[in-house]
């Protein structure tokens, strides 16, 4: 009975070790695709031996651009930096862990580890790029996690303005998504992701999509010009969903700053939100802090940007003006 019971083991062992390998295949196979097919758009610049992406675009008043959960650099591209562009320079990032930028150290590549860069970490790590590259003194705009970014940036960096889009900035109740649980811990980036790299269908994407738009319709064409395929690369939803899992204890811990803050914050937000609500992140802040101008954006979901960027470039430029630059 022994050697049955032994050549079952070895054949289920052989069979699990034979999917993981060809899992990984699958999912870097998919990786290469997915970067042929986007590629860097701008410079990279090395900052504590990690690679922060950048595109710089225009002239006038320093400007800094962060995308939110899962996005990159042509997320904000497409919507607001032609019109921008004309009377900044823009400085457009990737997040660490997302588009084409690093992450910020090996503690946080581990394969069954769940470690995550804070707001604070990002800011700092983002900071250091665009000096590099010259930018001083910038306004900085963040959407959703970037918002959390951008406040982060406010508090440990100097900038003379900034402005949230659908941003993070304050601790919420209840607990994030059961997805975000799932892929972000231990076991789920380490098995789980893997898999959802390498099989995860187009229109599992595109439905989440609508979901991030609703009840709002976003670009036709955004699946694309947005580089969204980027984000379902194996190392993207790892750093994603770790990122977002540890993310509420360092708002809780720097929201408690937030009275340092003493220039401009112009903050954006939708009534339909229903990712990051008003009535949590915005409305409250603005309660709290003199400096805030909070515009209520009714009848608009998580991407303002893309719904009325009208709306959130006049902001930035109201902010610029708010900081004496016009």
């Amino acid at each position: 009975m022994r050697r049955p019971v032994l050549t079952s083991f070895l054949i289920v062992a052989a069979s699990v070790v034979a999917f993981g390998l060809f899992v990984d295949r699958r999912a870097d196979f998919r990786a290469a695709a997915i970067e042929a097919a986007f590629p860097p758009e701008g410079q990279f610049v090395d900052v504590g031996g990690s690679n922060i992406h950048v595109i710089v675009k225009g002239q006038g008043p320093d400007l800094v651009l962060i995308h939110g959960a899962g996005g990159n650099t042509r997320d904000l591209d497409i919507a607001i930096v032609d019109e921008l562009s004309s009377r900044f320079r823009v400085f457009l990032v990737d997040r660490p862990g997302h588009g084409w930028s690093d992450r910020l150290g090996p503690q946080f590549e581990r394969l069954f580890g769940n470690s995550a860069e804070s707001p604070i970490e990002q800011a700092h790590a983002l900071a250091d790029a665009v000096e590099a590259l010259g930018a001083t003194d910038p306004i900085v705009v963040g959407h959703s996690f970037g918002g959390a970014v951008a406040m982060a940036w406010a508090l440990e960096r100097q900038s003379v303005a900034t402005v949230t889009i659908a941003g993070v900035l304050l601790p919420w109740p209840g607990d994030i998504d059961a997805s975000y649980r799932l892929f972000g811990s231990r076991l789920g980036g380490a098995i789980v992701a893997p898999i959802a790299a390498a099989f995860v269908p187009e229109s599992y994407v595109r439905g989440v999509l609508e979901g991030v738009f609703r009840p709002n319709q976003g670009p036709s064409d955004y699946y694309t010009r947005g580089g969204v395929p980027l984000a379902t690369r194996l190392e993207t939803i790892r750093a994603n969903n770790q990122q977002v899992r540890a993310l509420r204890p360092f708002v809780v811990d720097q929201s408690e700053r937030y009275d340092e803050i003493t220039h401009p914050i112009e903050v954006l937000h939708g009534t339909e939100d229903k990712s990051v609500f008003l009535t949590v992140h915005a409305e409250p802040i603005a309660e709290r802090l003199s400096n805030v101008n909070l515009t209520v954006l009714d009848g608009v979901g998580h991407s303002p940007h893309h719904v009325v960027p009208e709306q959130v470039i006049a902001a930035i430029d109201r902010a610029a003006e708010r900081a004496g630059l016009r």
